[in-house]
């Protein structure tokens, strides 16, 4: 798939009328990160890497938000932050290969953020010079998988119990990848 670069910031119009700003992650949003991720349902946290509700792993991705390798983007509503995507360049062997995390907030799902910000993330990627991207998820995040799925991504493999919730309750991943020209 080859989309054109977008530089950020810019805005989209999801399907129920509703204007996002999509931006860079900046150092000042830490306590709009910390909301957002306190506002994620109950179910998310089974399965998020990072948890956006802690304070120190906030700082973490706050602060790193000018680093060369890594690309934060978030969709806010006025100040209110929607969603966060991040594109994040591996290194070594793997440094033409950028991993990909997607989070949409629930009252902002089903109205094309997801699409938008799979797109973004997409385009950060090439902007990154990554020749391929990946995109690992739970087997049950079908929406997910969808996201990607339309952006060109292929199902790679499954690694079985690969990933544990908060809970200790083992889960596959599905890794998803694509290459680009």
């Amino acid at each position: 798939m080859s989309n054109p670069y977008t530089p950020l910031p810019s805005t989209t119009v999801l399907h129920d009328g509703r204007q996002m700003t999509l931006r860079r992650l900046g150092s000042d949003d830490a306590n709009a990160l910390l909301h957002f991720g306190e506002q994620l349902p109950q179910d998310d946290w089974l399965y998020l890497e990072n948890d956006l509700r802690a304070v120190d792993v906030v700082k973490r991705l706050t602060n790193a938000h000018g680093a060369d390798h890594w690309r934060q983007i978030v969709a806010c509503e006025g100040t209110t932050i929607a969603a966060y995507a991040s594109v994040r360049m591996l290194t070594g062997r793997s440094s033409h290969v950028a991993n990909v995390q997607l989070i949409v907030g629930e009252a902002w799902r089903r109205n094309g953020l997801g699409r938008v910000m799979g797109q973004v993330v997409f385009a950060e990627a090439q902007h990154l010079h990554a020749s391929k991207v990946v995109a690992e998820m739970l087997e049950a995040q079908r929406s997910g998988q969808a996201i990607f799925a339309r952006l060109g991504f292929r199902i790679e493999g499954t690694l079985r119990g690969h990933a544990r919730d908060r809970f200790g309750n083992r889960h596959n991943v599905v890794v998803m990848a694509t290459l680009l020209n």
